[in-house]
């Protein structure tokens, strides 16, 4: 029997997708992106100094934090205070590394860029929004900074986004909600830029195994996600086109 979606989308169609620029007062970049249920609030900060690794290097450096509030979820979640979780810690991580694949850190001189991603409300996904969001939110401050001549040029020079894929029924599902999430046999989150290069992929099989040739058609249906998510991104950022220094 084929799975049959609860929100009535076809296999390889995306939940409703939107950005709220300047959704916060003071940090340089906050975007609030939704993506069907899920919200997440994005908000980027710059600071003087970079680690110690990098001091005198003349490199920038970009790091993120990742957290869920309480009431996102139906049941209510403690807050993670002295010890995040390793769920926490590892998407953190991956929304580091997916939007330093974006940034010329040279032409950011020594600041640190910090992206902090806070889900509002999860329905799945949270991740894949968080990245995607949080580019968004990156453009805006970036496009602030040069405005008010704290940076020379811009360091933008790539484009990222994310998405989940999935198998359900042997088939497979683009941008999985919570029930399609969970009752997923395979189940992916896809990082690529603006060349539809893999930036990271993240998949395991959560019963049994899967064939190669539903990982290619899993890429397949993630790279079409993407594309959507890269038009939309672009039309979320006022003169993108002169803001990216993309090769």
């Amino acid at each position: 029997m084929a799975w049959q979606r609860p929100d009535g989308r076809i296999s390889y169609e995306l939940r409703p997708i939107s950005f709220h620029p300047s959704f916060t007062r003071f940090a340089p970049g906050s975007v609030l992106a939704r993506c069907g249920d899920t919200q997440v609030l994005c908000t980027v900060s710059v600071n003087k100094g970079v680690p110690k690794f990098l001091e005198g290097t003349g490199k920038g450096w970009l790091t993120a934090e990742y957290r869920m509030l309480p009431s996102a979820t139906q049941k209510r979640q403690e807050r993670e205070l002295l010890k995040l979780s390793g769920r926490t810690q590892e998407i953190q991580r991956l929304i580091g590394r997916s939007l330093r694949a974006a940034v010329d850190f040279e032409a950011l001189g020594e600041r640190t860029l910090t992206v902090d991603a806070d889900v509002l409300q999860a329905d799945a996904g949270t991740r894949t929004t968080a990245i995607t969001g949080s580019f968004v939110a990156l453009a805006h401050a970036v496009s602030k900074l040069l405005q008010e001549g704290v940076l020379e040029r811009s360091p933008l020079c790539g484009q990222v986004a994310a998405v989940s894929v999935g198998l359900l029924e042997g088939e497979p599902f683009l941008d999985l909600d919570y029930i399609e999430d969970v009752a997923a046999t395979v189940d992916f989150n896809v990082v690529m830029n603006q060349h539809l290069g893999i930036i990271e992929i993240q998949g395991t099989a959560e019963e049994g195994s899967f064939s190669r040739t539903q990982l290619d058609q899993l890429l397949d249906v993630a790279q079409k996600g993407i594309q959507e998510l890269l038009i939309a991104q672009r039309e979320a950022i006022p003169n993108w086109e002169a803001l990216f220094v993309i090769n």
